[in-house]
């Protein structure tokens, strides 16, 4: 059996997140790798059922400390439904955001909670991934991105320019506070070459 190990993408909104996390899931099924390709918020039934509070409406929806509430239920059901049985059995879990995300957005980004996020994170999920993507692209190009998909789960990206601005600049804080986890990779590259530099980081993981 296989070691089971975490990876997870971050970035700003329309970074190319997503369509990362699949083809890494892709290409290491197809080399004999047994993946789970999940999300965040969601994953399992009941973190699905809180991701439609949290990425759907208005903008002002939410108070910073309601949504870090709410992320940290969300990221609760998904460890205990997916996440860790996924690792038990010896799989390679590729996540679409995980608790980073939390911890920029609202610890960083819409008010400063991050030490009350750090905590909320030991206390109810304890865990980290073994690996963290960060995709990094500039904001105004990624924000058309988002709002082009025309998705419906568009709150976020409501927030407007500045608020990207500021999750950009959070996120490579973020790579230089947990270095030996986190890798940037640059995202105005094709999606080809982003695939390629995704899939030599993880192999080195994957390899240590």
């Amino acid at each position: 059996m296989q070691k089971g190990s975490f990876i997870t993408f971050e970035g700003v909104d329309g970074s190319g997140k997503s369509t990362q996390a699949k083809v890494l899931a892709n290409t290491l099924n197809k080399n004999g790798y047994t993946t789970v390709l999940t999300r965040e918020p969601g994953g399992s039934i009941g973190a699905e059922l809180i991701r439609k509070l949290l990425v759907e409406g208005d903008p002002d929806r939410w108070s910073p400390e309601t949504e870090m509430l709410l992320f940290t239920a969300a990221r609760r059901d998904h460890l205990e439904k997916t996440i860790n049985p996924a690792l038990k059995e010896g799989k390679i879990v590729i996540s679409d955001r995980f608790a980073d995300s939390t911890r920029i957005y609202q610890g960083a980004t819409r008010g400063d909670l991050r030490s009350i996020v750090d905590n909320l994170h030991k206390l109810m999920i304890g865990c980290e991934p073994d690996l963290t993507i960060i995709i990094d692209i500039d904001p105004s190009e990624s924000l058309a991105r988002g709002l082009a998909r025309g998705s419906g789960e568009d709150r976020f990206e409501g927030f407007g320019l500045n608020f990207q601005q500021k999750l950009r600049r959070g996120f490579l804080n973020l790579a230089a506070d947990f270095e030996e986890r986190c890798k940037i990779v640059n995202g105005t590259q094709s999606i080809g070459k982003v695939s390629s530099e995704i899939l030599y980081l993880v192999y080195s993981k994957l390899n240590d």
